[in-house]
Order: C-alpha cells, then structure tokens, then sequence
C-alpha cells in the first residue's frame, strides 16, 4: 500500500508546502522515519545520498514548531553545500509557518550571522567549525534546543569533526530528541550514538534498495603512479558523454583536474573550497555539456543533482565498501545503462574483494586498451567522420581547392592523404601515454637487489652515450634530472613542457628515460623558453628540472 503525505499526519500548512512542491508520496526513509520522529524518540536513519532524507528530518521538525526566543531545532553537516542545501529545503518546507532558519558556516564573515542570531532565529543549520565558533563568542544559544540532527554522519567523523560534535552536544539539553543519519556506521560513529542517544529507533533502507543492474562495473589492475595514464588512455576509447571521477582528497581533486585539461580532456574539480557560486558555475557548465567531466570528493559529490552521467570513475577505491556502491548509483540512472571503472593498485586488491562480497557481484578485470588499440580508435574516428561528410557533401569550396591542385599536377590521392594529415595533426600533441604492467607477483629482495644492481649497470653506461648521442638537426637535447626511479613517463616530459613553457606537443623531439635522469629533445629557438621554467615542471608534487647537458 503507498503511503500519501496527507496520511502521515502532518500539519496542513507543511502538507501545503510540499504539495506545492511536487511532491506526493514520501520516499522509504521519509515514510519510515517520519512517523517515528514525530514520537519524540531518538532515531537512527541508514540511507544513500539522493533518498530525501532533509524532508524526513526537517518536516517533524517543522511539525513541532513553536515560535519562541531561542533556536528549537540545530542540523549539523559536514560542508557548507550540504548547511546551504538543508537550510533552502527547510525555508521551502516551512514557508507557510514562516520559520525563521540560518545557515552557518566557515569561509563567511561572522557579522550577518551574528545579527541574525540575534534577531531571532528558529532553526539553525551548520558546520562544527563555525557552530563551535559562534558557542565561544556566546551568541549562539542552545539550551533551548528541542531536536539535534546529525546529518552525514560518517562524512563529519572522516573529515574530523567529531570532537566538535560533542561539544555542541554537551551544550544542549539531555532531554532533547536525536536524529543520526548516516549512509555507513562505522565504530566510532556507533560509540557518538551510544553516548549522546537515548534508545534510539534504527531505519534502515536495504541494500537491495541499492540496485547495480543497469551498471557496468569493471577494473584495471595497474601500478599508483600508472593511474593517471591509465585514465587517460581509457578516455581515447571509451564512449564518454559525461564522467564523474572519484578522488581521495581536495589537493587531488585539483591536481588530477589540472593534468587532465593538459591532456586535452576538460575537466574542472568539485570539492569544499568552492563558494556556492563557483559550484553552481562549474555545475552549469557540467549540465550544458560544455564540461565533459568532474572530478570531486565524496563529501563535495553529496546532494548533485545530475542524472545523466555516462561514467564513474574510481581513482581510488573508498575505505568503506558502501561508499562504491553510493558512488556508482550515480550511473545508469533514469532507465540508462551506465559503466562504472575502477583503476586499482594491486595494493587496493582486499577493498575490491570487501566490495564484491557487499554487492554480490563479480568485477570484472578488463585489459587497458593498447597503443596499437588506440591508433586504430584514432584512425577508425577519422574514417567516420569523413564519411559523415562526404554523405553531406557540403564541401563546394573545397572541391575547388582540389581542383586547383589537380591542375598544378598534383595527383588526387597524394591530396586526400595530404589533407587526412593535416586534420591529424591535433594526434602529435595527445602522446599515447605510457602505462607499465603489473608483474603478477613481486621477486623476493635477493632477486630484486641483483636486478637492480645489473639494471644500474647498464643504466650507467646507457647514461654516458645518451648525453653523447647524435640527435636530429635544428634540435638541442637538454637533460631532466629524473628518471625511471622517479616514475617518470613521456607524456609527464611533454605535457608539463608543453603547458609551462607554452609550446606545442608536438614539437617536442625524441625522449629518452634512464635510470636516474632523462633526455628530451627540444627546438633550437626555444630552448631558453623551456630552461626558464624549469621551476614550474612537477611528476605529482614533486618539482623537476631542465637542463642543458
């Protein structure tokens, strides 16, 4: 039987609200912890992002309001997005009541939030940050606190904010009604539960809720320092409309988003340092196709609204199993088939197996596609787009080009294949990036020690013929201070040359990796350009130099 807003005994004026708002009949973490919210017990409600649960909180809270001097209700949340969102659905929900609610949070001048706590506030949704901050200069007051949410949970243990939490508990009343929401329960959060909640009430939406059927899921088994090639090469391949890539920590974010763009992919970083503005800007641009992909942390991805996303990307496998399936739910909605990748470390091997037995299925281990597979992609791409035009045929001036050249005796295919390589020509600066493979067992260190002793042998005298060797004309061969030991690749010498010396990739001549050092070969007339900025070249965060000989 499907439960109606109207059934749940709800006031009319927040029944009004959410009718208003489209909305008719309450999710399954709304329809199980509304009724029990609205008995004035604890509750603990176990669900993924995107099940409604602001409205399961928020509209008991509206129920019981009663207009008084002090705030009633406070929402803790780990990030400014989420305090902002809440606090926009609380004001929607509660407009006919006229419920006063104020968001708070760090990054703001502490001026207008003052004033408005002053003024009378009814509701006050926050960051621990700032919620600590404001209880310090006393003008936040929560003795009068009827009901405490604690909404993502989990998120606010990972970034560190539990201590504050129970501070600002211990500032309420004993007496005050709990409401933990949380998509996993690990320990720590379990024991906040045990120490600031009376008997609390669990609802939990099952697993099966969390369905993966119309989701692809497969992994590629390569090295750390591989990933961000592997990426790379999986986006020549793979049909990519729009992607969401999974990254551990904000520096990440922004550091993988920046060697994307060098790479030609566009792609911008999501995460708790952006302002509202700028998350919606980078977010418009996401939902009008003119951004291809994003790339953001667990904690920023909460509460987007996109359906229409092709891929999801795991950089990292997350900690906790829940958190894959709460990832990749974000694919092959709305009736469409989505592919869900993982790059996994063999280090990361125990959290793949910890994620099949969760969800019961196998992932599958795919090959990365090879240089081969990837110059034929190329290749086959630019067979179908002439194609397409020439099924158009809309190249008038074009044929008179060619017959321009037909008349100076140039032969019609040595044309064709002329003007096949210059539209090509783009290919010279996306270099295939290189990804090594993942030998199925580590030697034991007698062996390890004896290859590396006879790899540096070699290596040594490699070096002292490599600076000698003879190199194409018109080319300088400058030195890198980095080499194989350093993890260094092609594509990061090319890529980080291209971009802060501001010249083309493909321009870029021969490279050569030793063991401790590389050689590249670069234009004559731009090699002061690429020697000045020397500082600015970096593999990860670690910085590399370039000079001459």
């Amino acid at each position: 039987m499907t439960t109606e807003f109207t059934s749940l005994n709800l006031r009319e004026e927040i029944v009004q609200a959410v009718t208003e708002l489209g909305y008719a009949t309450p999710t399954a973490i709304q329809a199980g912890i509304i009724p029990v919210m609205l008995t004035g017990v604890d509750v603990i409600g176990q669900a993924q992002t995107g099940t409604g649960k602001t409205a399961a909180f928020a509209l008991p809270i509206l129920h019981n309001f009663k207009p008084q001097k002090n705030p009633q209700a406070l929402v803790l949340a780990p990030t400014r997005e989420l305090a902002l969102q809440v606090a926009d659905s609380m004001i929607e929900y509660g407009k006919h009541l006229n419920t006063r609610v104020l968001a708070v949070y760090g990054g703001q001048p502490y001026g207008p939030q003052i004033s408005q706590l002053r003024r009378g506030v009814d509701v006050v949704v926050g960051t621990p940050g700032r919620l600590n901050d404001l209880l310090e200069r006393k003008v936040l007051v929560l003795s009068d606190i009827k009901t405490v949410v604690l909404d993502e949970a989990d998120e606010m243990l990972n970034m560190g904010f539990i201590e504050d939490v129970e501070k600002i508990l211990g500032e309420t009343s004993p007496e005050r009604q709990t409401a933990l929401f949380s998509a996993t329960l690990p320990p720590r959060i379990r024991s906040l539960a045990e120490r600031f909640m009376r008997e609390p009430q669990s609802v939990n939406i099952k697993r099966a809720t969390l369905t993966l059927t119309s989701t692809e899921q497969r992994y590629y088994l390569v090295h750390e320092n591989d990933k961000t090639n592997a990426l790379t090469r999986l986006f020549e391949i793979e049909p990519i409309h729009s992607a969401l890539i999974f990254a551990r920590t904000r520096a990440e974010t922004s550091q993988l988003a920046n060697e994307l763009v060098v790479r030609g992919i566009p792609a911008e970083a999501i995460h708790g340092d952006l302002d509202q503005n700028a998350r919606e800007g980078v977010l418009g641009r996401f939902r009008s196709n003119k951004l291809k992909v994003l790339v953001a942390t667990d904690v920023a991805a909460r509460g987007l609204d996109i359906d229409d996303i092709s891929h999801v990307f795991n950089y990292h496998l997350p900690d906790d199993a829940e958190v894959y399936v709460h990832r990749i739910g974000r694919t092959g909605r709305a009736g469409k088939t989505g592919i869900a990748i993982t790059l996994l470390s063999p280090r990361e091997k125990r959290k793949m197996r910890e994620v099949e037995a969760l969800t019961k299925q196998v992932v599958t281990r795919a090959e990365l596609p090879s240089l081969e597979d990837i110059v034929k992609h190329r290749e086959s791409g630019v067979v179908e787009n002439l194609k397409v035009w020439l099924g158009r045929g809309r190249f008038k001036r074009e044929l008179e080009i060619v017959a321009q050249l037909i008349e100076l005796g140039h032969d019609p295919l040595n044309i064709a294949a002329a003007a096949i390589k210059i539209a090509r020509a783009d290919e010279k600066q996306r270099p295939i990036a290189e990804v090594s493979d993942v030998k199925p067992e580590a030697p034991r260190r007698s062996e390890r020690d004896f290859g590396r002793g006879k790899r540096d042998a070699i290596s040594r005298d490699e070096t002292r013929k490599s600076g000698k060797r003879t190199h194409e004309e018109g080319m300088v061969r400058l030195k890198i201070n980095k080499g194989k030991m350093h993890n260094i690749r092609p594509n990061d010498i090319v890529g980080q040359i291209a971009f802060h010396a501001n010249i083309p990739g493909y321009t870029i001549g021969k490279i050569r990796i030793e063991e401790k050092v590389s050689f590249v070969d670069i234009p004559e007339k731009v090699v002061e350009q690429v020697l000045k900025h020397s500082g600015n070249y970096k593999i990860g965060k670690e910085k590399f130099a370039v000079t001459k000989p």
